[in-house]
Formats: structure tokens, sequence, C-alpha cells
């Protein structure tokens, strides 16, 4: 006899699970209801290879245009959504709301999505936040995030894997270039991660990727410490439209 299924039943007419876009009572913990769903854009193939943006055309293992001018530090990099007006409702939240009980659910999207990098990392890493921030919001949403992607994969979790060296300040409003000068030897590998970095693939993981300043700076810091491989895993990222 399953004795937890009675005080589930008792829990969701109390306090019934809501769908993640818009609050409506939906049938598990963390999903999206008919309505919102369809509204939600989800990055799948066709996508860069590389990068992982979204194609038009299905062309295999391509590469943007971006990638072969300017080819990230990371190997590759996947993403959930699309980061637009309908996608911010569970970002935002997540991101300054304090609905820390929606990273669960959103690193469930983030493994599938992710598949392909989760199966050949060793270890899965959050985005750090420097202290001052951690201080101010209490939590780092990328690190919940990181701790629901490496809930059901082999690979170890390193939540203290980087350190930020120096204050950067907000990202927001800078254009690519500044964000990169901005964030430039900003990150550090925690001595206690060091011996265990050499060789191995690490997956790297944040909220939203926007010109991927702040993960290639990241990158640098773990390539430098030894690490073999990098790759990105984001809830969403920007994508902006083809000109």
């Amino acid at each position: 006899m399953n004795f937890a299924r009675p005080f589930l039943t008792l829990l969701d007419a109390v306090l019934p699970p809501l769908c993640l876009g818009c609050s409506e009572i939906v049938a598990t913990p963390g999903a999206l209801c008919s309505t919102c769903w369809p509204r939600f854009n989800f990055i799948a193939a066709p996508q860069c290879e590389r990068c992982g943006i979204p194609f038009v055309e299905d062309i295999v293992g391509a590469r943007c245009v971006e990638c072969l001018t300017r080819p990230p530090q990371f190997r590759r990099a996947r993403s959930v959504l699309v980061y637009d007006d309908k996608s911010r409702r569970v970002v935002l939240p997540l991101k300054h709301g304090d609905r820390t009980d929606m990273a669960r659910a959103c690193g469930a999207w983030m493994a599938r999505a992710g598949a392909e990098l989760l199966a050949e990392a060793d270890l899965v890493a959050p985005v750090p936040l420097h202290w001052r921030r951690l201080f101010t919001r209490r939590y780092n949403q990328a690190a919940l995030l990181a701790r629901s992607v490496a809930r059901n994969v082999d690979a170890v979790l390193a939540p203290d894997l980087l350190q930020r060296a120096r204050w950067t300040g907000s990202q927001a409003g800078l254009k690519a270039r500044e964000r990169r000068r901005n964030v430039r030897q900003a990150f550090e590998v925690h001595p206690r991660w060091q011996a265990k970095l050499k060789g191995r693939t690490v997956v790297l993981v944040d909220d939203v990727l926007t010109t991927g300043a702040t993960v290639e700076a990241c990158t640098r810091a773990l390539q430098k410490a030894g690490a073999a491989h990098v790759d990105v895993l984001t809830l969403a990222r920007v994508v902006r439209p083809a000109l």
C-alpha cells in the first residue's frame, strides 16, 4: 500500500499544482497548462551545432554565422526556451521573485534539452554570484538549477567549482564588447577543485544566455585550470532576429 498517496491527494486539494506560465491549476507540479504550452518557444533541432541557436532550415551539423566568424570559448551550448515575453514569466520570478520552487521543474526541462551534453559530463556547476549579490538575493538561481539538472545524471554536482574573484555589477544594458570587458578575469576555480578538474568535462549551468560573455569568462577560468571541455546549459537564451 502506498501510504504517501492519501497525503499527496490532500496536499493537492489544499495547495494544487499551478501552471508555471499563468498559475492555472494543472495535473502535476511544474507543468504548463494547455493554453501556455504552445505559446512557449521551446528550442529544438534544427539548431547551431555549436551554440544551439535555432535554425529555420534543417541543416544537420551546421554552425551559425557568429560561431563561424567568432567561435565561442565553450564547446557547445543548449537552452530550453527562447528568452521572450512569455519565458520571462518563468525566468524572472525564479531569478528575482523568490520563486525557488520553480527550479526543480525548470531543471528537469534543462536536463532533457541538454541530454547530449550531460551524457558526457563529469561535473555540473553553476555560474557563481558575487558574495555581495548573493547576500542581497539570498540564493543563486543558477545553483538551484544546477542541483535540479544533476539530480538524475551521473555527473558530480560541483556547486562551488567557480567563484567570482571580483565584483562586476550588472551586465544589463551593456553591449557585447562591454560585457566581455566587464567580466574579464572575474572568475576563478575554487582551490579545493583544482586537482579534480584536469581532463574533466564540465557542464556550466545558468539561467539566461545573452551574449555569452559570462559563460565564456567562466570557460576560460575552467580551461586554465585544466578542464578538457566546457559545455553550457541554460534555461533560456536570447535569439536576435535575423537581419
